[in-house]
């Protein structure tokens, strides 16, 4: 899929056209519901509403996300203005735009929709920038979860998949946006650099108060969006069940937030040899991040190779959707995937076990006002075992991962010990502590305990090459074994790398 503001034959006097008119230019957002609408809301309160149409879906109300309630404590006049963003005024009777309104007229249409509809939502828009031959209309996504293909089964990423597809995202409760002091950082993501600059500056019009800069890391982006809705869940459960116990909190935090960062650096690895990032005309330094490349290396074979690429982890906006979404606001609501983590933790307080599967969960979730639609990161977890195998995620960057997909997909045996590592602080501090060791590393680590946690010898075995020693070490650890009670933690790694082996 091409998607550019310029064609590949674009003449030099259009492209200084199109700069010199780039502050009447015009965003769309398609399929309206909480963060659209907050943003627009925004942009109304800081006189920024002409820069924006907003099209809802077929058969739906343009304010149809926020409650009663939230309506009732809004400005009137900015929620007036929010409409009439929304209304097309040139035709004979007043009606909603659509998106083929929004391709005709914008130069941004943001497909605003969730995993339920973006890959028909994608689809209908290229079609229709095609037929009405505006194919220079930059199309954007802001989808947070994985996408599973209808036919095949299989899930991916969106942006992976359609690999020019703009990304746009940052850190935005949809209350806080609705905050007048507030002030708010976004990302627009396209893998040409031009492109970014350029959606960058007519994004950063829309108002005031969210500054936007550039990046090219949209499939980055969207994976480390996917994760960390994941990761929310996580840490709602954490902050709630475990609120009386605040020394750990930052430990979990920090081992999510890394974590997602180097499972999001393992893509990248994979998806940049089959879709490179070349920007001939203005590096990557141009766009503001500070190095051009940051690679992660490990020996093998007594040589370098590239581990993981985690050149995108200079998008501060990125990284502070992360943070963001995994911390308790001061003022507000958390976010929905936060909110469903306070769930699970009022769920195992309520039935002392892990749920027995998904739906009881959900059920649980629908009874808090929380649907499975506005829960990206539920959803982006039932396909997480194929992107763990996918894109060759290794077990100590997704231990936390692993540990809530199994609080829900593992047998009632292994529940019970995924329940006792997560209700006891010292088991999963220990958890997060060892879990992130690399096999060799691991290995090393619980053999001086005098456990043998994989099948073959060993790191520190086979690192040894004295026979004698061989034996002496052999003799120690089966020493050990005899005296050893094998901890919770331990027990809930072993089964974590027996499952996803397995699996």
């Amino acid at each position: 899929m091409r998607n550019s503001f310029f064609s590949e034959n674009e003449s030099e006097n259009s492209i200084n056209l199109f700069l010199r008119n780039i502050n009447s230019l015009k965003v769309g957002f398609y399929s309206v519901g909480l963060y659209p609408a907050s943003l627009a809301y925004n942009c109304a309160m800081n006189e920024g509403a002409n820069k924006i149409l907003l099209a809802p879906r077929p058969g739906r109300e343009l304010l149809g996300a926020f409650s009663n309630e939230d309506l009732k404590k809004m400005d009137k006049n900015i929620i007036d203005t929010v409409r009439e963003m929304g209304i097309r005024k040139d035709s004979k009777e007043r009606r909603y735009y659509d998106l083929a309104d929004l391709i005709e007229r914008c130069n941004i249409v943001i497909l605003a929709s969730n995993s339920n509809h973006i890959k028909e939502d994608i689809e209908k828009a290229i079609n229709l920038r095609k037929s009405l031959k505006r194919e220079q209309v930059v199309l954007t996504c802001l989808v947070g979860s994985f996408c599973v293909d209808d036919q095949e089964k299989i899930p991916f990423i969106l942006c992976d998949k359609y690999p020019n597809l703009s990304f746009f995202t940052g850190f935005h409760r949809h209350g806080a946006l609705r905050n007048p002091k507030d002030s708010f950082t976004a990302n627009f993501c396209h893998p040409d650099s031009i492109s970014a600059l350029v959606g960058a500056r007519i994004l950063n019009q829309l108002s005031p108060k969210i500054q936007v800069s550039a990046g090219v890391h949209n499939i980055e982006c969207q994976y480390l969006k996917a994760i960390k809705n994941i990761s929310s869940i996580f840490a709602g459960f954490i902050n709630d069940f475990h609120s009386d116990k605040p020394g750990m909190l930052p430990t979990i935090n920090t081992v999510l937030l890394t974590q997602s960062l180097d499972q999001a650096a393992s893509v990248s690895s994979v998806v940049r040899k089959k879709s490179p990032i070349e920007n001939k005309l203005l590096s990557l330094n141009g766009l503001g991040y500070g190095v051009e490349m940051i690679k992660a290396q490990e020996i093998k074979d007594g040589k370098y190779i590239e581990k993981r690429d985690h050149t995108f982890s200079q998008l501060n906006a990125v990284i502070a959707d992360v943070l963001g979404s995994m911390s308790l606001p001061t003022e507000g609501k958390p976010t929905r995937n936060f909110q469903a983590g306070q769930v699970l933790s009022y769920l195992f307080k309520q039935l002392k076990r892990c749920p027995s599967n998904i739906e009881e969960f959900v059920d649980y979730c629908s009874k808090f006002g929380l649907t499975l639609g506005s829960m990206e990161g539920l959803k982006s977890l039932n396909y997480w075992p194929h992107i763990y195998k996918k894109y060759n995620i290794e077990n100590n960057t997704c231990s936390m991962i692993n540990l809530i997909y199994l609080c829900f997909h593992a047998n009632n045996d292994q529940k019970k010990y995924i329940y006792n590592i997560l209700t006891e602080p010292d088991e999963l501090t220990n958890f997060c502590q060892l879990s992130v060791h690399d096999k060799d590393s691991l290995d090393l680590s619980l053999r001086f305990k005098g456990i043998n946690l994989f099948e073959d010898n060993g790191f520190l075995f086979n690192a040894i090459s004295d026979e004698d020693n061989k034996n002496y070490v052999q003799k120690s650890i089966n020493h050990h074994q005899n005296f050893n009670n094998s901890s919770k933690y331990i027990e809930v790694i072993k089964l974590i790398n027996n499952y996803f082996t397995n699996h």
